[in-house]
């Protein structure tokens, strides 16, 4: 026997909390059920919790903050080497990508991680099939070892195996966390 739901927002109640049916408490099972939600939608997301279209037991965890940029060009578009935010081609939580010098930039987050801990994913372009000497890396601090990550940005570094630190024209950054 199919059993209708209604749901409603109340703004006497804690955020992420419906109505179901009129009443504050209800009891519900997930056996079988299929939903489609519109609107806005707001709870708290469980790392178990499997993202949709994702398939096997195996927990899904969602990309907290990514950004597209330019390394070589300033926010206007312009081929730049002086030190200011950089032209960014496409992102998601990321404000600013701030270059500090040759090849050192700083991501900036728009809304903080939760911890310093994330996992970062750095890729860039190669010229052509057989150039593999590019790199982007996490920047670490010499004296003391750890890497320059935050809760709200990260340092990254940037260029060739051959030819020290260099502005890229195509830098991807990727982060991972709770």
């Amino acid at each position: 026997m199919a059993t209708s739901l209604s749901l409603e927002n109340d703004s006497s109640l804690a955020q992420g909390y419906l109505k179901v049916n009129g009443s504050t408490a209800a009891t519900l099972t997930t056996s079988g059920i299929t939903a489609n939600l519109t609107g806005n939608v707001t709870g708290n997301a469980n790392t178990a919790t499997k993202l949709a279209g994702t398939t096997g037991s195996a927990p899904s965890y969602a990309c907290r903050a990514w950004v597209n940029f330019d390394g070589t060009k300033d926010t206007t578009g312009a081929v730049s080497t002086a030190n200011t935010n950089r032209f960014i081609r496409s992102s998601g939580n990321v404000t600013s990508v701030l270059r500090n010098g040759t090849g050192d930039y700083t991501v900036n987050f728009t809304i903080a991680m939760t911890d310093a801990n994330y996992s970062v994913s750095l890729t860039t372009l190669s010229l052509s099939s057989t150039d593999c000497g590019r790199v982007v890396v996490v920047k670490g601090v010499a004296t003391t070892g750890p890497s320059n990550k935050t809760t709200s940005a990260i340092s990254i570094i940037s260029g060739s195996t051959s030819g020290g630190l260099q502005d890229l024209a195509d830098i991807n950054c990727t982060i991972f966390g709770n």
